[in-house]
């Protein structure tokens, strides 16, 4: 399970990305995403599937998901969130979550930068905000781990993502064979890529398998270690080698972890390109809490700089670069597979599997958003006078934090999985 040395397509090698994450990156990310802002996530958990009739929701306890009672999100939060702005002074009063307090200037800002509609560039669904069954989710409260949703059904959700969206070549066998992935690995619908496909299709399908491998180190990380006396979650070392033994996945399991360092280069990337976004004026972290809000501002500033300083970054001018009209094709392409990725996601029958599934896909694609959007975020005005040539809504940068969260956490974990096996052995 041990990678090292170079990955394909990039000029960066794993080393690097250990020593970057795991002693600057992962604790300040992890700090930061403990703020309100990045830590309540809106979304509606009560979409139907709309691809098949599905009946076979999670029975069991830990698949369920805790929403927020409206008392335990700042105003300011539900404010931004429904694009909305009160011209009344709101008084200063404690809520479940904190004590709410704003100004006007504030108020027009979040109303500057949340008008824009990008619909031709969205890479997957974000109608979630608007709707009326969308609730506010605690991340911290609901955490992503194992709840024992597999089989059959969570095999389906993975067979439709890599056989309908990811560019499979035809020499790969189909269907997937549901009775090997959730027997061994769980994680059998991966199959590496023949290098004969281009360098987009190959991304496209490596960002899919690596978002898979991050999502399992996640569940063998916090796994259900004592279901009877006391529910407790820890690291599953045999869980762990089953996905990703290169002998016990017949060579399959490192080329999936690589394509995780893969995805951490594509959204490490993505936060460097979207910092003059974020550097505007009129942007803020807005809950309500004047102090608070800027000094979180201040953070994630802080740590899209120090994204930008990687000295490795993935090139992604190498994406795209051939006949205009073929690449605007490719390009759509894989916009509406990702979309339709994005849409699968309301067929997981487990529901905190689908808030974590809902909230990484739309990570993943806002960041997909942000590489391919480098021309207008470079035009960005200096003062908010002109309209904006590029916007991100508080949904989409929420998930696109917290989704690099994840990637930045599943690779700090494989380092913990590594000195656990050698204390094993």
């Amino acid at each position: 399970t041990k990678v090292t040395g170079n990955l394909d397509d990039c000029a960066c090698d794993v080393e690097t990305i250990n020593a970057f994450n795991n002693d600057l990156l992962y604790p300040k990310l992890q700090t930061l995403l403990e703020s309100d802002y990045f830590r309540l996530y809106k979304v509606n958990l009560n979409k139907p599937c709309p691809f098949w009739t599905d009946h076979s929701h999670c029975g069991v306890r830990d698949c369920a998901v805790k929403p927020c009672s409206p008392n335990e999100v700042p105003e300011g939060i539900r404010l931004s969130s429904h694009h909305k702005v009160s011209h009344q002074k709101m008084k200063v009063e404690p809520t479940g979550c904190s004590a709410v307090f704003s100004s006007e200037e504030t108020r027009e800002a979040v109303l500057d930068w949340s008008k824009h509609d990008d619909e031709a560039e969205r890479f997957c669904v974000v109608d979630d905000e608007e709707s009326p069954d969308a609730q506010y989710v605690d991340l911290l409260l609901n955490p992503e781990r194992y709840t024992g949703y597999k089989g059959p059904e969570a095999w389906q959700i993975w067979n439709s993502i890599y056989e309908e969206n990811c560019f499979k070549p035809y020499t790969v066998p189909r269907p997937l064979n549901p009775a090997t992935f959730y027997s061994s690995t769980g994680n059998e619908g991966e199959r590496s890529l023949p290098l004969c496909q281009c360098v987009e299709k190959r991304a496209f399908y490596r960002l899919v398998s690596g978002l898979h491998a991050s999502i399992s180190v996640h569940l063998s990380a916090r796994y259900l270690l004592d279901n009877w006396f006391e529910r407790k979650w820890g690291p599953n070392a045999s869980e762990f080698q089953q996905r990703f033994d290169s002998e016990l996945t017949k060579g399959e399991g490192p080329k999936r972890l690589r394509n995780l360092y893969f995805l951490y280069l594509i959204e490490l990337r993505a936060l460097a390109k979207a910092l003059p976004f974020f550097q505007q004026a009129s942007f803020q972290l807005y809950t309500g809490q004047l102090e608070q809000d800027q000094k979180h501002k201040e953070q994630l500033l802080d740590i899209l700089q120090l994204a930008r300083s990687f000295p490795l970054h993935f090139d992604e001018t190498a994406l795209f670069a051939g006949d205009r009209e073929e690449a605007a094709k490719l390009k759509e392409d894989i916009r509406l597979s990702f979309l339709n990725i994005s849409k699968i996601m309301d067929c997981v029958g487990c529901f905190k599997c689908r808030l974590w599934g809902k909230l990484q896909t739309q990570g993943l694609g806002t960041a997909l958003k942000v590489l391919f959007s480098e021309r207008q975020i470079e035009a960005l005005p200096k003062s908010r006078t002109g309209w904006p040539t590029f916007q991100l809504s508080r949904q989409e940068i929420v998930a696109l934090l917290n989704a690099f969260g994840r990637v930045s956490t599943s690779i700090k974990e494989l380092q913990n999985f590594r000195s656990l096996l050698s204390e094993q052995q």
